[in-house]
């Protein structure tokens, strides 16, 4: 005889069968919720930031760095060339012959932009510049960092008349700079910044010609087009291996300006960087280093030691 089982019974087990079968749907759920939240976690994307610190800091020898500081950054910089190796131990080597110094103040106001003043020794020249970031170096977005430098240089020598005024545009030069750079690997970053530099007034005279009266012969040209070649390599944190090359492309008349080869050492804290170095650039100011240099790089004799400090604050 089979045992029977009462209603009340019957219900009782329906309603554990109900429960039990709730209880594995939600703990399904619940699974397939935390494998999709785990799922989304991975598939997020993850943001990829620039490239940091391709170069320690503004100027790697004479030539601006691809580098722009963070917003709020002031800097001082002191710039100092000895003379020429040429005399020897007469003047110790150019480190008691008359020696060229520059002193700049740079800020930046907003992200990517800097602007600064100074004043260089050789010709009292004063200087306006400014440096923007138009593209940072990004993994998977941009292969390199791009910025652009500008300058604008006043002669503040007196005319035989003592006049400062009188011949003014004429006093005026300008620089204009390209700077493409690239982080290799983290000890070894590149940059290649091709340059035009413009003088209002250059060196010339007149001859004689009898069917249009008197032309004037240009010794230089206006415009001058070069390009420089940067490197920086690691051998410690604070401690890198930096060189430099600029060559002159623009062919003028007379006074074609030589090349710079500069190679030395760059020390750095967070807040400093000190770099020495021997080159045949003496002049300091951009535009007149590229279109005036007249130290010939094949001679040992027309080199020079030269040093930059910086000092920075971040306010």
């Amino acid at each position: 005889m089979k045992p029977k089982i009462n209603m009340p019974t019957r219900l009782l087990t329906l309603h554990i069968c109900l429960i039990g079968c709730m209880l594995l749907l939600q703990a399904n759920l619940h699974a397939q919720d935390s494998t999709q939240a785990t799922t989304e976690e991975v598939a997020a994307p993850v943001k990829v930031k620039p490239a940091k610190n391709t170069f320690s800091g503004i100027w790697l020898i004479d030539n601006q760095t691809v580098m722009v500081p963070i917003k709020g950054t002031f800097e001082m910089d002191i710039m100092h060339r000895f003379g020429t190796l040429k005399n020897g131990y007469s003047d110790f080597w150019g480190f008691f012959a008359p020696s060229n110094i520059r002193l700049g103040f740079e800020y930046v106001p907003i992200n990517n932009l800097m602007i600064g003043v100074s004043i260089t020794k050789a010709n009292m020249t004063w200087e306006g510049y400014g440096k923007y970031a138009i593209i940072k170096q990004t993994k998977g977005k941009y292969p390199v960092s791009v910025t652009y430098f500008g300058d604008v240089a006043y002669d503040t020598r007196k005319d035989a008349d003592k006049s400062l005024f009188k011949y003014t545009t004429q006093r005026i030069s300008f620089f204009n700079q390209v700077i493409i750079a690239r982080k290799v690997t983290n000890k070894l970053s590149v940059q290649v910044a091709p340059s035009l530099s413009h003088y209002n007034a250059v060196n010339g005279y007149y001859t004689k010609n009898d069917s249009t009266g008197k032309v004037i012969f240009k010794e230089m040209q206006n415009d001058h087009f070069a390009i420089a070649v940067s490197a920086r390599y690691k051998l410690k944190d604070a401690m890198a291996v930096i060189v430099n090359y600029d060559q002159p492309i623009t062919k003028h008349n007379t006074n074609n300006p030589s090349p710079n080869i500069s190679v030395g050492l760059e020390l750095t804290t967070s807040a400093h960087a000190f770099q020495f170095f021997l080159g045949n650039y003496g002049s300091i100011t951009p535009q007149r280093n590229n279109y005036s240099n007249h130290n010939d790089p094949h001679f040992i004799s027309q080199y020079l030691i030269g040093f930059n400090i910086t000092r920075l604050w971040n306010y």
